[in-house]
């Protein structure tokens, strides 16, 4: 008996910390570290709860019941690098590679844009074909992204990999509003584990360089590869000093063909989680429910938890890939828009306009 009394003493105790720490999120009062660390250790249900219920209020505040939908152009699969935990990573033998031609991606984007994307994501691995000629490699994407941006006035996030100065400052020329290059943990020794042979550094100065250049900078994280509650709350404080204008974190799917592949995958609350806090810790950003990971199934839990952009969308028979599924949810056309509007309805949310959309990002990019 006493025994249970003094559990059930140290539930309330646990539950009166939770109520104190979200009234502090809900009056957007910085939480202390210590404070995202108990965050992060919550895994009951009427907790976890609470949580999405405060991130979803301060969604409200800031987007009222407007969510941003993104188009999903992976143009090409062939890469320089060896991640640890990517399927697309070079010595990975076992899967057929594409690289797309201008006209395809050009021919994908305005396609996107007709079916009422709010912005085009055109992402690639570090493919060889455009870094070993250095600057003049990127000539022809260059060229297309004027085309496009030229032929719709869409926003453009261009997700290419670490590259020069000077071809950032060429993407900017060409209209490309976003630039995005994932550093999946802030742990260096751990970045070192999952991006073989890559600079810390050089990632993160390059986003920095490219948001001294106008750039809105999408800033992302991997849960389940190895990373501590400590390694996602430095995640979070880094991203907060980056001055990140976009957070995302997705679940590690392990790969077949990866030095990573036996990994156990996390808890599917494990991301809701980490979604929820970001959107306590960063109520203006953007913050995406990818269909990357459980597709259209898992859209309404990530919106539940207080995410604000549905990204991946990919048109189906446009032998396009995903990311973390390759082929998930694509050819039977459930990444597309049409298919996201019903789950938004049932949560009482509507596709924001493209014009919302776009005067989000400019009043961003004027406050940057």
């Amino acid at each position: 008996m006493i025994e249970q009394k003094e559990g059930d003493l140290m539930l309330d105790c646990a539950s009166s910390k939770l109520d104190v720490i979200l009234e502090k999120a809900a009056q957007e009062n910085p939480l202390s570290r210590d404070e995202l660390l108990f965050l992060l250790t919550l895994s009951e249900e009427t907790d976890l709860s609470k949580v999405f219920n405060v991130a979803r209020q301060l969604r409200t505040r800031y987007f009222e019941d407007k969510i941003f939908i993104y188009g999903f152009v992976y143009f090409s699969t062939y890469c320089r690098n060896e991640c640890a935990f990517c399927l697309y990573r070079k010595s990975n033998h076992s899967l057929e590679r594409y690289r797309k031609t201008d006209l395809e991606i050009m021919e994908t984007a305005l396609s996107l844009v007709e079916s009422g994307v709010h912005l085009l994501d055109l992402t690639m691995g570090e493919d060889p074909y455009y870094f070993d000629k250095q600057e003049s490699g990127f000539e022809h994407l260059i060229r297309t992204v004027e085309l496009i941006k030229k032929s719709t006035e869409i926003p453009i996030m261009i997700s290419a990999g670490v590259v020069s100065e000077e071809v950032l400052r060429e993407f900017k020329a060409a209209g490309i509003d976003w630039y995005a290059t994932y550093q999946e943990t802030h742990n260096p020794d751990l970045y070192h584990k999952l991006r073989l042979g890559q600079s810390y550094s050089e990632r993160m100065e390059g986003k920095k360089s490219a948001h001294k250049l106008g750039f809105l900078i999408e800033e992302g994280l991997l849960t389940g590869v190895g990373d501590t509650d400590e390694d996602l709350v430095d995640s979070l404080e880094a991203m907060k000093s980056l001055g990140a204008d976009q957070v995302r974190v997705m679940s590690f799917v392990p790969q077949e063909g990866t030095p990573m592949h036996r990994f156990t995958s996390v808890a599917p609350y494990r991301e809701l989680l980490i979604i929820a806090i970001m959107r306590l810790v960063f109520p203006d950003r953007l913050i995406p429910a990818s269909l990357d990971v459980d597709g259209l199934k898992g859209l309404a839990d990530r919106l539940d938890a207080g995410a604000n952009v549905v990204t991946s969308i990919i048109p189906p028979q446009s032998g396009l890939a995903g990311v973390s599924n390759q082929s998930l949810d694509i050819d039977d056309g459930n990444r597309t828009v049409s298919r996201i509007i019903p789950v938004l309805a049932q949560h009482g949310l509507v596709p924001a306009s493209r014009d919302e959309y776009a005067d989000w990002v400019l009043k961003r990019q004027n406050r940057s």
